[in-house]
């Protein structure tokens, strides 16, 4: 028993470790300063191209694990495969600007996706996605690579690049059974962690 709360402690504090360090972007190329002034900014996502865990494409990733779960069940598969695209507009896209938002409420910056009279568009490009895990006696977070564009919205120009690499994602205490809840907590993360990085760099 002193075993078990022993392991519960180190893990509880291991996720409040993991949920406290502080992400860093790297500025790969331009200047973020054109955002000063604005009201708001454009928001696209990307999802072409990017590896899965051991996987290479997504595509084989979700050929596989949909395959598993339609040879357990018929049409389980589908349906998984159904919800794990449409996580992305439901759960994560809105985690990411939610947290964007709210990091830069003082600077009067809001992300709104879709707005075509933005002058400027951040582009959210996904990378590298690993899942995680979590079976109850184990768990792994998720962990997302991502790349960010700041263009203008009209002629698609390039100002800014930037990189966040290994943001992790999921909750504390372990209840994240579910593999999108995972990920998006570190869409979450990831629009906390640019919202942090814009309101050291505008005036």
């Amino acid at each position: 028993m002193k075993n078990l709360k022993g392991a519960l402690l180190v893990t509880g504090l291991f996720l409040t470790f993991q949920v406290g360090f502080a992400q860093r972007i790297d500025l790969r190329s331009g200047d973020v300063a054109v955002l000063e002034g604005q009201k708001v900014v454009n928001v696209q996502y990307d999802y072409s191209d990017f590896g899965v865990g051991k996987f290479a494409t997504e595509k084989e990733y979700l050929d596989k694990k949909s395959a598993e779960y339609n040879a357990k069940e018929a049409g389980k598969g589908d349906e998984w495969r159904k919800a794990w695209v449409a996580d992305r507009k439901n759960r994560y896209e809105p985690k990411f600007e939610e947290l964007f938002n709210k990091g830069l409420e003082g600077k009067g910056l809001k992300a709104d996706q879709g707005n075509p009279d933005a002058k400027y568009t951040f582009v959210v490009k996904t990378v590298f996605l690993e899942p995680g895990f979590n079976v109850g006696v184990m768990r792994k977070n998720a962990y997302l690579n991502y790349k960010v564009d700041l263009v203008e919205t009209t002629s698609k120009s390039p100002v800014a690049e930037m990189v966040l690499n290994n943001v992790p994602g999921g909750q504390f205490m372990g209840m994240d059974y579910d593999a999108g809840t995972r990920i998006a907590e570190s869409y979450a993360k990831a629009g906390k962690t640019l919202a942090a990085f814009l309101d050291k760099k505008l005036k």
